[in-house]
């Protein structure tokens, strides 16, 4: 058959595929002639930043990907961990970024939909999803309509699938104005003999094509995520995908069947790029080729044309490599449950990528080449530089009780029940904690006494003041937060969102983050097994804050003991465990700085990786013995805010003493790193005090709670229902609604 090539291949064609010059080179010598229309496309999808990580991956592989429990790493799926008993549990973070702001509640809706594919692709049932959210300023004239849009695309997709959303972030600044951030995680249960991989194995086997029909939207998806945004942003939006969950829960139960019955060979879910990407994954793994008959690919639309085809991002859609003895039986499952089951191609001995339309060859690829050996680039990245500490004589005053009411209603640090009341966060009802806490806890199935605890964190303003610190910080924060409930941390799955990695001053905070993203890991024992890189995130050459998201999975193994930040009772002691001279020192980069003075100079605070380990170990052996009523992870905002958020989830009140000798500013409001604000019950005082002094751990008294008002020094008392009222009606106020109700 002669290769098909309807449409000439000029610079200009070349260039609108996100493919350099010199890259179009390398594929005139990889193929030994012109590419067809079709193949560009192909190349273009599986050599866009978005599929092949090609400024990336000289850093990626640096990071700690391994660990005792850590069943699968990076290159799959998802990540793969055990949690013990014969179980394991698979999760992963993806980024849905340039689609969401096109177009808010499908870009949204497709990312949760990509992302709980990616878990049951794997052979698990989705059991938690969390998702973080960055928007533009408040009072940018699109922010509204993207947090309204998004947070309705994430519910109505996540609601309708079945999965409860147990946690995530909601935060604004000016630098997302022009490219907001949507990052969603999904988390899923499996056994460990039973988990599914997208290798191919064996030559001549059937692919199996299954789910959702072929339709033209999202095609080009994958490239048009690799690009800034421009003034032509509204033309991409015919590249956005349309999601649909009630066939996407169709398509969960039939994968989960029909992986019972033994057909599987290799399973891929089809996402980014679509049919390209899961076909030559699958064959370049397992060192085969794969041929494609387009013809017998199930299409919605009529006359869609070979690279239509190839690039549709149409959603709810899987590949397969088949036991082909088992056709009819898996053939049946899918029909049951209303769903495509089509073979459309084979494996093949000769590493090559064919594909067949209306009789024509229209391409013939070396599949390796396309898979696991697109272009790598080594950018050119600056050193780092650290900006000037505040001097002593530059914190700037406030009265301590206002700033804490200011903060506690402001922008980013109010309440977001606006938000996670719209998603549904008991359904499945294993969930143990709602999102409001350190993390979201759901209870394993099956199990009397065993749990999960999920978190997603990053302080972006910490990252570009200080890449490597604010690397570490993320890292430590995921951490902090899965101990504070009591869980020990598993393993992480990274979001990694930057701007153009082509300029050397963003490429240096994608490097400089990535080695304190690895050195975090490394010390707490808190691998990487899977994540996604997002670059290109800038408008008209504005980048965003760089936004590495950690997301982690912790294991309780008896959530009767789980920690939460609520005071349980008043008249208890409040501790604060990891606390430095004076409690606080570090105010630099806070949000007392930003909120309150609008200023944003100065370091970000230093993480003592082997601080936050010891004092992380040692509360969590206190949740675990059951010596401590509650635990709050004391970060953004300082200890004032922490203290507040823990009288407001509690309706009950605390009183912290003065700090002697210390601007009670920064020992309030600093953002000292490796802290717990804890409560403690006056019997088990000694005991707490005495392993402390064993595990070498500072844990001053700072208060008592009781009362109905948060009285901070020497400060007048807040009443706790003014702080609840500030704290909870922000979102709603500012979306348009009353003030959330009082519970």
């Amino acid at each position: 058959m002669t290769i098909s090539n309807t449409r000439p291949i000029t610079p200009e064609l070349i260039a609108s595929h996100g493919l350099k010059p010199d890259e179009y080179e390398r594929i005139l010598s990889l193929i030994g002639r012109e590419p067809t229309f079709t193949e560009l496309g192909i190349f273009s999808a599986m050599w866009n930043e978005h599929c092949s990580y090609k400024s990336s991956k000289k850093w990626l592989r640096t990071l700690p990907t391994k660990g005792p429990r850590v069943i699968q790493g990076p290159g799959e799926n998802a990540g793969v961990v055990d949690i013990e008993d014969g179980d394991c549990v698979v999760f992963k973070m993806e980024s849905h970024n340039h689609p969401s702001y096109i177009e808010p509640y499908q870009g949204a809706a497709t990312g949760v939909g990509g992302i709980l594919r990616d878990v049951f692709t794997m052979g698990a049932r989705p059991v938690a999803a969390m998702n973080a959210l960055r928007f533009g300023a408040p009072d940018h004239p699109k922010t509204r309509h993207l947090v309204s849009g998004v947070v309705a695309g994430v519910g109505g997709y996540g609601n309708s699938f079945g999965v409860p959303t147990v946690g995530g972030e909601v935060e604004f600044d000016a630098r997302y104005n022009g490219n907001i951030l949507v990052n969603a995680f999904a988390a899923g249960l499996a056994r460990t003999d039973a988990i599914f991989y997208s290798k191919a194995e064996g030559v001549g086997l059937p692919v199996v094509y299954l789910g959702a029909k072929t339709g033209r939207d999202g095609v080009g998806g994958a490239t048009m995520a690799s690009a800034e945004f421009d003034e032509s942003i509204e033309e991409k939006r015919p590249t956005v995908q349309v999601g649909d969950p009630f066939t996407e829960k169709c398509l969960l139960e039939a994968c989960l069947e029909l992986m019972q019955t033994g057909a599987v060979i290799a399973i891929q879910d089809m996402g980014a790029a679509g049919l390209t990407c899961s076909a030559v994954e699958m064959g370049a793994k397992g060192d085969l080729g794969i041929e494609l008959d387009l013809d017998k690919v199930p299409v919605r639309e009529e006359r869609m044309t070979a690279y239509e085809m190839m690039l549709s991002e149409s959603q709810e859609r899987m590949l397969m490599v088949l036991r082909p003895e088992k056709e009819e039986e898996a053939k049946a499952i899918f029909v049951k449950w209303g769903l495509d089951f089509a073979v459309v191609g084979k494996t093949t001995d000769d590493l090559r990528f064919r594909i067949l339309h209306q009789g024509e060859e229209v391409a013939n690829l070396p599949i390796k080449e396309l898979g696991d050996e697109a272009p790598e680039y080594d950018r050119p990245w600056t050193p780092a530089k650290a900006p000037s500490p505040l001097a002593t004589n530059d914190i700037p005053a406030a009265d301590v009780a206002d700033a804490l009411l200011k903060l506690v209603g402001s922008a980013n640090n109010s309440s977001r029940r606006w938000v996670y009341e719209q998603y549904d966060t008991l359904i499945q009802g294993n969930s143990l904690q709602l999102p409001g806490g350190d993390a979201g806890v759901v209870r394993v199935d099956g199990h009397k006494t065993k749990a999960l605890a999920f978190s997603s964190d990053v302080t972006p303003r910490y990252v570009e003041a200080d890449p490597f610190e604010g690397g570490k910080q993320a890292v430590a924060e995921c951490w902090r937060n899965l101990t504070a409930t009591g869980a020990l941390p598993l393993a992480a799955t990274d979001n990694l969102n930057f701007g153009n990695p082509e300029r050397p001053e963003i490429m240096s905070q994608f490097v400089h983050a990535i080695k304190g993203i690895g050195e975090a890991c490394r010390v707490l024992d808190f691998p990487i097994v899977s994540g996604n890189v997002s670059l290109y995130n800038e408008t008209n050459g504005q980048a965003i804050l760089p936004t590495p998201t950690i997301g982690g999975v912790g294991l309780i193994r008896d959530w009767s003991k789980m920690a939460r930040i609520r005071f349980a009772a008043a008249g208890e002691t409040i501790l604060l465990a990891g606390a430095p001279e004076g409690w606080g020192t570090h105010i630099a980069q806070s949000v007392y700085m930003r909120d309150i003075h609008g200023r944003t100079d100065g370091p970000a605070p230093q993480v003592d990786l082997a601080h936050e380990k010891k004092v992380g170990d040692f509360v969590r052996g206190l949740i675990e013995e059951g010596l401590v009523t509650a635990v709050h992870d004391c970060s953004s905002g300082g200890l004032a805010l922490a203290v507040a958020e823990m009288a407001m989830a509690s309706r009950i009140g605390a009183t912290i003493a003065a700090p002697a000798g210390r601007d009670p500013i920064v020992a309030f409001y600093g953002e000292d790193q490796g802290r717990y604000v804890v409560t403690v019950a006056a019997d088990k005082l000694d005991a707490v005090a005495a392993r402390a002094d064993a595990a070498g751990v500072d844990l001053p008294v700072i208060g008592r709670t009781g009362g109905d008002a948060v009285k901070l020094g020497d400060a007048k008392p807040v009443p706790v229902k003014e702080l609840r009222s500030a704290h909870e009606s922000w979102f709603p106020n500012y979306m348009g609604g009353d003030l959330a109700p009082d519970n």
